[in-house]
């Protein structure tokens, strides 16, 4: 099995168990359960082209995931509620779960005053080789338990007992925002550094699940399902050992219809309502990228036309037009040399492959007038070798009656800031899972002007659901960083990891005496909306702030 998991060979998809039986008639293809909801089929490459992503549906396909970051303890009320006698609340006993890049073990921010690690276990899904053992359940990857990870740190040579590492250095910063000792000479603590770490590793997108959706080899993306497996993982360790869990994911897309649903987004809220169990979403860097659209078509227009802006950096990327029932769109092209591509119609299924005459450019069109999961139209439009310039989109309202439309590109380094919407939005940008309605969606702000980070996405979902949640200091945080070093991170990421650890604060408190023994996240949430710390001069939900900004003393003066 776990050939199939790892090998381009193959094509992951994700099918609802009620319809596996159905889907296993066409073929006995290899299949991964990932929790009551949802399984992996994995697909014979050979069965696959980019218009097969037409003749199925759009939902089966994992969307793909990128990162999401690049003084803070104070301001939050963190040091204020920890050197309280009457709380001293530094994790002790609360599992800290991190789904990323995976740890730099050896780095001095893991390692206790006696040597050992703080790490319960890593696993590792990019190690495959033969002698290591996956997880109990799983099939790929490689799992590294305490007492393995402890020896290898008595070897001259850690790495050659146990060679995970994170080459990248993500994971490593907001492990140790979280939960990294306190270093006195680099003026830093994590928030709960008593706490104990999971590590899930994850491997990198496949090539050929890259390919259906036109994003180039060479940049760094996850898969949904592995992601998915991810959170599996860290709840059947919580489980095994009866410790409360914070999770942190600190990565989004902006797949999908932004409003919330979806596998994966449905597994985290699931667990956000699993007691001793929370969930602390990234809002995503995407408020300053230009990379929404919101387009409005007025009762009497039936036109409406915008531009995209696109590089010649980026050869291969794809852009979502999605707009809610009743109403239907037609979409017609006209490229930077002039050609044109006739109006095209919304379809059950569909997939037009177009090939320009006077340019390199190659289009694959999706009109789909009933996306699966949201029962919302979807046009998805994928570009190889698009010709650099402006790209001129004309959408038609066959209803003759006003509505809104958005358009997303790809997020994160998918594509460079040089390809852009010239009228772009701002709001809508929250990407997923940080649009589902459970988990804590975490936006950033910076504690040495008080204001919002100029990066962060902003909300509300497409559906108008109140997102993010909170927001939190993500700018140039101190952070451990590769090679045993420190430096600072940013990104709503960072504000994630940092809440991550207030949540385990309250996660310690709640158990503590047994004030609330079955505290779930999603109340969690509420308590730190309640505590929140507010403006008088801002109203409140809004789609920048959420709630306000996180303020871990305030809840506690809240329930006094």
């Amino acid at each position: 099995m776990a050939n199939e998991i790892i090998s381009n060979n193959y094509v992951d998809i994700i099918i609802e168990n009620i319809l596996l039986q159905l889907f296993l008639v066409r073929g006995n293809f290899p299949v991964t359960p990932i929790n009551t909801t949802y399984s992996m089929v994995h697909l014979p490459k050979s069965m696959i082209d980019k218009c097969s992503l037409g003749e199925e549906q759009y939902a089966i396909f994992p969307s793909l995931w990128t990162l999401e970051s690049t003084e803070s303890l104070e301001e939050s009320g963190v040091i204020r509620a920890r050197n309280n006698p009457n709380f001293g609340m530094r994790g002790q006993g609360i599992l800290v779960g991190l789904i990323d890049t995976g740890i730099e073990y050896q780095h001095q921010a893991f390692i206790n005053a006696d040597g050992t690690t703080k790490i319960v276990s890593i696993w590792d899904q990019t190690i495959n080789e033969e002698g290591g053992s996956p997880p109990e359940t799983f099939t790929y990857g490689t799992e590294y338990t305490m007492e393995e990870i402890n020896n290898a740190l008595s070897q001259e040579n850690p790495l050659s007992v146990v060679p995970s590492t994170d080459e990248i250095g993500h994971g490593t910063m907001l492990a140790g925002v979280i939960a990294g000792n306190e270093n006195r000479n680099q003026n830093f603590s994590g928030v709960v550094p008593d706490a104990q770490l999971v590590i899930v590793k994850l491997k990198e997108a496949k090539q050929v699940n890259k390919e259906i959706f036109s994003i180039a080899p060479d940049k760094l993306c996850y898969q949904e399902t592995d992601i998915m497996m991810g959170l599996k993982y860290l709840l059947q360790v919580a489980d095994e050992l009866e410790r409360p869990l914070s999770i942190c994911v600190a990565l989004g897309t902006s797949q999908g219809g932004h409003d919330g649903t979806g596998p994966a987004a449905s597994y985290f809220s699931f667990a956000s309502q699993l007691p001793r169990i929370a969930v602390t979403v990234s809002a995503g860097n995407e408020g300053n990228k230009n990379r929404h659209y919101l387009g409005k078509v007025e009762q009497l227009q039936q036109l409406k036309e915008f531009d995209l802006r696109v590089s010649n950096k980026d050869r291969m990327f794809w852009m979502e037009l999605w707009q809610s029932v009743p109403h239907r769109l037609t979409i017609d092209i006209i490229s930077p040399t002039g050609e044109y591509v006739p109006t095209i119609y919304p379809k059950l299924s569909d997939c037009r492959e177009i090939s320009f005459i006077f340019e390199s450019s190659i289009l694959w069109i999706n009109n789909f007038v009933l996306e699966s999961i949201t029962g919302d139209q979807l046009i998805l439009i994928r570009f190889e070798n698009p010709q650099e310039g402006i790209w001129k989109f004309r959408v038609h309202n066959m209803e003759n009656a006003a509505s809104d439309f958005n358009v997303w590109l790809p997020s994160g380094d998918l594509i460079s800031e040089e390809t852009y919407f010239l009228e772009a939005s701002p709001d809508t940008t929250i990407t997923a899972v940080a649009n589902a309605a459970l988990p804590i969606t975490i936006t950033a702000y910076d504690t040495q002007t008080g204001g919002i980070a100029i990066f962060s996405s902003r909300g509300y979902t497409r559906s108008g659901g109140v997102k993010p949640d909170l927001a939190a200091p993500g700018v140039n945080l101190t952070c451990p960083t590769l090679n045993n070093q420190y430096g600072q991170v940013t990104g709503t990421g960072a504000a994630a990891a940092h809440t991550t650890g207030i949540v385990a604060m309250l996660l310690e408190w709640a158990l503590d005496r047994n004030r609330y023994p079955n505290i779930k996240g999603s109340t969690i949430k509420k308590l730190l909306i309640r505590g929140a710390e507010r403006s008088t001069d801002i109203v409140y939900p809004n789609n920048i702030w959420g709630y306000g900004k996180v303020d871990l003393y305030g809840v506690f003066e809240m329930l006094r």
